[in-house]
């Protein structure tokens, strides 16, 4: 039973909450992007979990499945819930250390319904939010509810912003560790969610104060230069069949990018029903890069266990875990974007050059001119780099859910290719109505009256 103040801190520090070694929910984002595709072999022995979130089908968990939905996120609601609702009352702290407790509580509720509204909202279109459902809000840690309404998506967004404004008014500029909000994470992070939902000039204020405040962070998140980290005795040196040598993908204790490091175990299958095994790099995303840009470093034609993909397909290697929490670099493509949209482009620029530069030679880091004169392309091009620097760790998956409904971006039809030793591949086309997904299941049977995605 938590009592204390410290009791109540402690409750945050569960490995839980940071470190995704199952059931985390990006597996499944990393499955669904159209930046994968799937070599046949390893797909057809696949478990059915994997097989489904590829293949978009409709219902990914049945009745007996270990839903990431139920196992994890819930529960981890559950405690949120609880420190938010009782460490004002704890004992043996002081206001400030409880608003602390408090305030990490509140963005980390704030950051899951993030992933909550993604997931089972449909994307956040102003004219429709408020009459699109999401996913219920739940606010009180007490097991005996079992009845819930869904919320609808500008339910969820609004939200998802005052929960964050009640945790930047307490959080320290500089956190205890990188695992744990501090300010500037929290700030971009609503940021991010002013962007998705068309608020750009706020989104870009509080992006510029992210900034500004990781930079007066006793403890900043910095962006690795590759150039320097994959030269002779660079810290990622030498690249062998297994991958980078103490690259941050092996070792998730490495926060040097990360304003708040929340990782997730992508590789084959720990537990999380989702094995991935089979995945490749789509075609098109595989073309994005230029031959010199040195992240590809992180992909070998090779299948799991180092045995060489004759195919010449790219696989992954060297990332055992994925970060997806607030990353230094999504944080200036974040801003890249947003100042596109507001027609600053040599601003977007300049936060492209700075992340380009960190990751290949000068000399090929320049953004061509075509794209960087015209707000349309440039935002195409921005939508690419997040595809280049994040393939196959399940960010693609938002990036497609917002391309489907933005009126300055052109319509895609999205596909998935299973490849077939002897060339008899096949293409899955995702419909546009399982970019929602559909409800966990044993929500559904607990709440039969609650109306699911189509």
């Amino acid at each position: 039973m938590a009592i204390s103040t410290e009791d109540y801190r402690k409750l945050l520090n569960n490995k839980r909450f940071f470190v995704y070694d199952y059931a985390g929910g990006w597996q499944g984002q990393v499955l669904m992007g159209d930046d994968v595709a799937a070599e046949g072999g390893l797909f057809n022995s696949a478990t059915p979990i994997s097989q489904k979130a590829f293949t978009w089908a409709d219902d990914i968990f049945q009745s007996g499945d270990i839903d990431w939905t139920q196992q994890l996120w819930l529960d981890n609601l559950y405690t949120i819930n609880k420190v938010i609702n009782e460490a004002g009352e704890s004992t043996g702290g002081t206001e400030q250390q409880k608003n602390v407790v408090r305030a990490e509580a509140y963005a980390t509720r704030a950051w899951l319904y993030f992933q909550f509204v993604n997931f089972f909202g449909k994307s956040y279109v102003q004219a429709s939010a408020a009459a699109d459902p999401a996913f219920p809000i739940i606010k009180t840690a007490d097991v005996t509810v079992k009845t819930f309404n869904r919320a609808s998506v500008q339910e969820v967004y609004d939200f998802i912003e005052t929960d964050f404004k009640n945790a930047i008014t307490a959080l320290p500029v500089t956190s205890e560790s990188a695992v744990h909000f501090n300010r500037a994470a929290a700030k971009g992070l609503l940021a991010k969610l002013y962007l998705f939902s068309g608020r750009n000039a706020e989104a870009l204020e509080l992006f510029n104060e992210a900034f500004a405040d990781n930079a007066a962070s006793a403890t900043p998140a910095r962006l690795y230069d590759y150039n320097t980290e994959f030269a002779p005795g660079g810290k990622f040196d030498p690249v062998s069949s297994s991958g980078p040598a103490n690259s941050p993908g092996i070792n998730y204790l490495d926060a040097t990018e990360s304003l708040v490091a929340k990782s997730f175990y992508n590789t084959s299958n720990n537990g999380n029903g989702y094995g991935n095994d089979f995945i490749v790099l789509s075609p098109k995303t595989a073309a994005l890069f230029h031959p010199a840009d040195l992240r590809l470093n992180f992909y070998a034609a090779q299948f799991p266990y180092q045995e060489p993909n004759p195919s010449g397909r790219l696989a992954k290697i060297g990332v055992t875990y994925s970060k997806f929490g607030m990353q230094l670099p999504e944080l200036y493509l974040l801003r890249a974007e947003c100042r596109a949209r507001l027609n600053d482009l040599s601003g977007a620029v300049a936060d492209l050059l700075t992340l380009r530069n960190a990751r290949m030679p000068a000399a090929i880091a320049a953004v061509p001119t075509t794209d960087a004169s015209s707000q349309v392309a440039l935002l195409g091009f921005i939508f690419d780099e997040r595809e280049r620097e994040f393939a196959a760790e399940g960010y693609r998956w938002f990036d497609m859910r917002r391309e489907a409904v933005d009126p300055l971006l052109a319509p895609k039809t999205y596909t998935h290719i299973v490849y077939d030793n002897n060339g008899a591949n096949t293409t899955y086309t995702l419909r546009k109505e399982r970019l929602t997904m559909r409800l966990p299941y044993y929500l559904t049977i607990s709440n039969p009256d609650m109306p699911n995605n189509p």
